[in-house]
């Protein structure tokens, strides 16, 4: 092994060691073929995958890798919605075959891939639950997890299907009431599942709380501002907000309702670390990496974030815990010049959920008029 090597294993081996698991948010069929993904399970610890719609737009969109399962959904006259249901099920559950092995040494834990409902369901609760049962159904296996978007009508949406005894992952998750409010959610699809006699030993779930948007958007505002008080609070919301979150993870992971629950060797809902890709290039570029080290989290990175990290991340141990008081300062501080924390919460959620809407539109398109050529061209 070369030095170089070594020093890549030992630095992800690190966050490995201090209880985060390392998960890459992407996919795509040459990712899968190429073999590529097999070796960053290898060789840089990757142990889940992550997609949403943006990634299989990118991937998809390309059409590189799907030409002939494009083929044959044009020959037998698939419509658009199934076409991209086929292609993207049949990635998830190539991937979630690659990860069986990390599933089984896990005990379920790890080894997860996760496939998102479509966006367009995000404020229609039983279409979500619907849609959600169709692809734990059409991926049919242990180790994929749901993708249902923490809105309002997704909080029922999350309590059913967990009840009915499929993983989830909770996604675009920004604030920190939504976020308890979440976790509620499966707390009460846990005792739903209980309920009907399910092992809750194979439910597991995590809570995608979303990162680098936070900063991005208070940022521009702080920026707008533009005094020196305001200056200095750029880049410190998204840590504080995602410190705030975890300690609400051990308040509600350590309180009376779950320790009903724990002696039915039931899992925690772990948070995870989302959109960790750094947006503003005047910061590090493992700064969400490096100052979320808390035990029992995930961090899904984008594979620059985990080069990065794997070349240069500093892992000092938990960079979480015992931060939460100085967390409350710095987004207290944010609130005092006038920018209103749920203002921007809100807003980022709405975002969130239009611009996967949006993508999903354009993956839907750009298979449209590929099937449309194929099938002219099997004419």
């Amino acid at each position: 092994m070369t030095i170089e090597a070594t020093a890549t294993a030992e630095a992800l081996q690190r966050l490995s060691d201090e209880g985060v698991s390392i998960w890459l948010d992407d996919l795509s069929r040459n990712r899968i073929t190429s073999g590529n993904l097999a070796e960053l399970i290898a060789g840089k610890h990757i142990v889940g995958v992550t997609t949403n719609p943006s990634i299989f737009q990118a991937a998809i969109g390309s059409g590189e890798g799907y030409e002939e399962q494009l083929a044959d959904l044009a020959a037998r006259g698939a419509t658009v919605d199934e076409a991209v249901r086929m292609m993207t099920t049949a990635d998830v559950r190539a991937a979630a075959d690659i990860l069986r092995p990390v599933y089984d040494a896990t005990g379920g834990r790890d080894g997860r891939v996760s496939i998102e409902v479509d966006p367009r369901l995000a404020h229609r609760t039983k279409a979500t639950v619907a849609e959600a049962k169709q692809l734990a159904w059409l991926v049919d296996r242990p180790n994929v997890m749901i993708k249902i978007p923490a809105t309002k009508a997704g909080l029922p949406a999350i309590t059913e299907v967990i009840g009915l005894g499929i993983s989830v992952n909770v996604t675009l998750i920004f604030s920190l009431e939504r976020y308890r409010e979440v976790m509620d959610a499966y707390l009460a699809g846990l005792e739903k599942a209980a309920a009907k006699g399910l092992d809750l030993a194979a439910i597991h779930s995590v809570a995608s709380f979303f990162v680098s948007r936070v900063d991005s958007e208070i940022d521009k505002r702080l920026t707008v501002l533009g005094t020196d008080e305001a200056l200095a609070l750029k880049g410190r919301a998204a840590l504080a907000n995602a410190r705030l979150a975890y300690e609400a993870y051990e308040d509600v992971f350590g309180g009376t309702r779950w320790t009903a629950l724990a002696g039915a060797r039931v899992n925690k809902q772990r948070p995870l670390w989302a959109s960790t890709g750094v947006k503003d290039p005047a910061y590090k570029d493992t700064l969400y990496v490096d100052e979320l080290v808390a035990p029992g989290t995930v961090n899904t990175m984008p594979e620059a974030t985990l080069n990065a990290t794997a070349d240069h991340g500093v892992i000092t141990g938990d960079t979480v815990s015992g931060g939460y008081a100085q967390a409350r300062a710095d987004l207290a501080a944010v609130e005092t010049l006038g920018i209103s924390y749920d203002e921007v919460v809100q807003q980022l959620e709405d975002e969130g959920v239009a611009k996967f809407a949006v993508a999903w539109q354009d993956l839907l398109d750009a298979v449209a008029k590929s099937l449309s050529s194929k099938g002219v061209d099997g004419e």
